[in-house]
């Protein structure tokens, strides 16, 4: 049963924006604390962003920070990571997940992973 479905990646120039999307089926995902996270070829998956159940606090790693914005659209029941300003080095397979655990909280552990976008940044 597929749960979480990511879009938006596409091939992009250095220095441009793009949406991408987590549709989610099955639960609602303001009930989470949800993730978005990437791993870049020869790497492993990092966290880039999350998103508390309140939908007001919000945490981004520092290589994103100032260009990349986590929302939620609770009526469509789908999380958002806007990236704006990309960089080669945000070449990646995007995944957003959900925290494995209910309650304010936000963090570890993750899971639930969706099938992943592809973003890829040319300098």
């Amino acid at each position: 049963q597929v749960q979480l479905v990511e879009t938006g990646g596409e091939s992009v120039q250095s220095g441009g924006s793009l949406r991408l999307s987590c549709a989610a089926s099955a639960y609602t995902i303001s009930s989470y604390c949800m993730g978005w996270f990437r791993q870049a070829p020869g790497k492993g998956r990092e966290g880039v962003s999350s998103l508390d159940i309140r939908g007001a606090n919000t945490w981004y790693a520092d290589s994103v920070k100032g260009r990349f914005t986590i929302s939620r659209d609770n009526a469509k029941n789908t999380l958002y990571l806007q990236m704006n300003n990309l960089k080669p080095e945000d070449t990646g397979m995007y995944y957003c997940a959900r925290r494995l655990r209910l309650g304010p909280r936000c963090g570890s552990p993750f899971g639930n992973w969706g099938q992943g976008t592809q973003v890829t940044v040319s300098s």
